[in-house]
């Protein structure tokens, strides 16, 4: 630090004895003009407070007297520490910084009130280094409070995100104040969402995709959903407020939030003791319908209730999901006949969907009905090959 002249360490040296006078016009007269501070405690503003603005005044001081004493290290931990503290505390930002910069200007009030004729030079050279010194403590001051509120917000959100797990799994149920902290203490729609087919993402993109897919529930739905959301193609679960129908727009916003087409199940729960099962059955209705190939959208359990009763696990149900294991290995036979079924057993839809000459579809259900002994031609083997499909995606729950 530049060597402070004698005249302007003699300016410095008459405001010392008003330290404490200055730091009590500032925590309870100046401050008081700053929108939000008068609701703060008492006890803040005539300790803390008061105590923060007499260590930055001293500081200053001190800086301006002796210099190389003032640049000890430090010196401006408890303006860091104070700002940590607000940060937790909830006080807003430029609440905080507005103390900061009028605390500045009323020291400089204080000098100009000590200078005296011919002092001139000396005010400008203080007027410099209270300057430099302010821009140094807001810096960290703002640095800190950031800091703080960032790791505060990050906890919150770990705390959510297990409130809403332990509720969706049914492994820790929140109480009653906390489920009304989440809003869903009443009826509510439990939403299982997910993608058939997510490219490949750098972890920013990843986390600007979840968000904005989190954005498009809460406008769709007017209020903050509860929701766990993860990369890859099952999307996660999410819990709305309120029971009865989705909104209408609610796919096209997600598609439109996610780049790409999704799919969402939906299923009411009368009471929050009903959202893990609601979940559970969230999850199966999304496997069922992307496994009896329905196109993205909407999915609710009346659309997939054959096929959800179908592919319900357990021996008689391996023995079924066996019967395609013949054509295990013929990725595309499987795929033929998964939109063969979707399509209504119509073979030229199907050879358009799949882009392929009918006569290569017929093959290819000749060697189906060759390899594994179903009749697709009879409601039976249509049955019973559809069963398989459905079990084949199925987690055996019968172990």
């Amino acid at each position: 630090m530049a060597e402070v002249s004698e005249a302007a360490r003699a300016l410095a040296q008459r405001c010392e004895p008003r330290v404490n006078e200055l730091a009590r016009r500032m925590a309870r007269e100046s401050f008081e003009r700053i929108p939000g501070y008068a609701g703060l405690p008492n006890e803040m503003k005539d300790l803390e407070i008061a105590a923060t603005v007499r260590h930055g005044v001293r500081l200053f001081l001190r800086q301006a007297l002796d210099p190389d004493a003032a640049a000890t290290p430090g010196a401006g931990r408890l303006f860091r520490e104070r700002a940590a503290q607000r940060a937790e505390e909830g006080m807003p930002l430029h609440l905080l910084l507005r103390t900061h910069a009028l605390g500045m200007y009323v020291l400089w009030q204080a000098l100009r009130e000590a200078a005296e004729p011919g002092d001139e030079a000396a005010l400008v050279e203080l007027a410099d280094l209270l300057l430099a010194s302010h821009d140094e403590i807001v810096g960290a001051v703002a640095e800190t409070y950031l800091d703080e509120r960032s790791a505060l917000e990050a906890e919150q959100r770990a705390q959510r995100r297990s409130l809403v797990r332990g509720l969706l799994d049914g492994t820790s149920p929140p109480g009653p104040g906390l489920l009304e902290r989440l809003g869903i203490d009443g009826p509510c729609l439990v939403l299982a969402l997910g993608a058939d087919g997510v490219p490949p993402e750098e972890d920013v993109a990843v986390r600007r995709r979840l968000r904005r897919i989190q954005t498009a529930l809460d406008h769709s739905f007017g209020v903050e959903v509860p929701a766990l959301l993860d990369a890859g193609t099952d999307l996660g679960r999410a819990i709305a407020p309120g029971g009865g129908e989705p909104p209408e727009d609610l796919t096209a916003r997600l598609a439109r939030a996610a780049g790409s087409p999704l799919r969402v199940a939906a299923v009411p729960a009368a009471t929050p003791a009903d959202v893990p099962e609601a979940a559970r059955t969230a999850g199966e209705i999304l496997r069922v319908a992307r496994a009896c190939g329905l196109p993205p959208g909407l999915h609710r359990l009346d659309d997939v209730l054959l096929e959800y009763h179908l592919s319900r696990p357990g021996e008689s149900g391996r023995r079924i999901a066996a019967l395609l294991d013949p054509v295990a290995d013929r990725p595309e036979l499987l795929e033929t006949l998964r939109v063969h079924l979707a399509g209504g057993q119509d073979r030229r839809a199907t050879a358009v969907a799949l882009g392929l000459h009918p006569n290569t579809v017929d093959n290819r259900l000749a060697k189906i009905a060759e390899r594994t002994g179903i009749d697709l031609a009879t409601p039976r083997g249509t049955a019973t090959a559809l069963a398989a499909l459905l079990l084949r995606e199925s987690p055996d729950d019968s172990g």
